[in-house]
């Protein structure tokens, strides 16, 4: 079986992750794998409880949950059409199975629409993952050969996160300046568990200096002059000895769509020929973070990687 990687499509303003599968066995025997909840079991992320009709009410749980999530969700039954479709809401989720007969096989199209808006896209990466594992082990449970993924969780996210540009910084242009903007989904860790990672032994208060992985090379830190335990800081960021803006981390919880941390830095119009290499640095710090948030602790730092994504941006922004 030839097993491909996600696709992510906007659809109707709605991110949507593409699956195609082709697996050695008719559409009938696919179909009881992917609706009968007993046969669900073997391979779906959460234990299945519904009745085989549209309009049914599902109940979706989980045996080891973590923190940042309910064990127990509700859905509905969307569409019903044996040996064809299933298609059911979860939470505010819809995933479709069309099921195509292709020679002795079939092939298997999932679609997979994260609900909750634009913000759900930066679960993207994590939700391509989860269900390339969970694909394979539905192939492995219908007796097919299959390819299991060859790398870890955390590398394969980190793919997919490029991949789909989930790891690109912005600039907004505004009144006295630009902004650069971050935003990383943290794959459900709690926010008081990434607050300590990033403080680590210090407990910061206005005034103080910020936290050594607050800040990076690239950008000479000031005094914090914001700070909210477990949720945000904001510091100043200085050039050339003088105030030159700000740099605000924040995380946000949300027990639908996921954790997330938010990077911030304001800079002045006439310091505008550093926004390509202040982009390059947060996203590499960016990429230095989650992976720490795996217990990946990555060093030194990749002042080559640093070099190459400048270069990007400053073409992406046509300086």
């Amino acid at each position: 079986m030839n097993d491909s990687r996600a696709q992510l499509h906007i659809i109707d303003g709605a991110p949507t992750l593409r699956f195609e599968r082709r697996l050695a066995h008719p559409p009938e025997k696919v179909w009881r794998a992917i609706s009968d909840p007993s046969e669900m079991a073997a391979w779906f992320p959460a234990t299945v409880t519904t009745a085989p009709r549209p309009g049914a009410a599902m109940r979706f749980t989980f045996a080891e949950a973590p923190e940042t999530v309910d064990s127990a969700s509700d859905g509905e039954v969307l569409e019903v059409d044996p040996p064809k479709v299933y298609m059911f809401r979860w939470n505010q989720d819809v995933l479709r199975f069309e099921l195509v007969a292709d020679g002795n096989g079939t092939l298997l199209i999932f679609t997979h629409v994260l609900g909750g808006g634009p913000r759900a896209r930066l679960g993207a990466a994590r939700s391509a993952s989860g269900w390339d594992r969970c694909l394979s082990a539905l192939a492995a449970a219908l007796g097919d050969a299959h390819s299991a993924p060859d790398t870890t969780f955390t590398a394969d996210i980190e793919r997919y996160i490029a991949e789909f540009g989930l790891d690109v910084g912005y600039c907004d242009e505004v009144a006295d300046g630009y902004v650069l903007r971050f935003a990383r989904d943290l794959v459900w860790q709690p926010p008081e568990t990434l607050w300590s990672l990033l403080v680590e032994e210090q407990t910061p208060s206005v005034g103080a200096v910020p936290p050594t992985r607050s800040t990076n090379q690239h950008v000479s830190a000031g005094e914090l002059i914001d700070v909210e335990p477990n949720r945000s800081m904001e510091y100043e960021w200085r050039h050339d000895g003088a105030v030159a803006g700000t740099v605000r981390w924040s995380f946000d919880a949300d027990p639908d769509l996921g954790v997330r941390v938010e990077l911030t830095q304001t800079v002045p119009s006439h310091l505008a020929r550093l926004r390509p290499t202040l982009l390059a640095a947060w996203h590499v710090h960016l990429e230095l973070f989650f992976a720490a948030t795996q217990g990946d602790i990555r060093c030194p730092w990749p002042a080559d990687r640093v070099a190459v994504l400048t270069d990007r941006y400053a073409a992406d922004l046509g300086t």
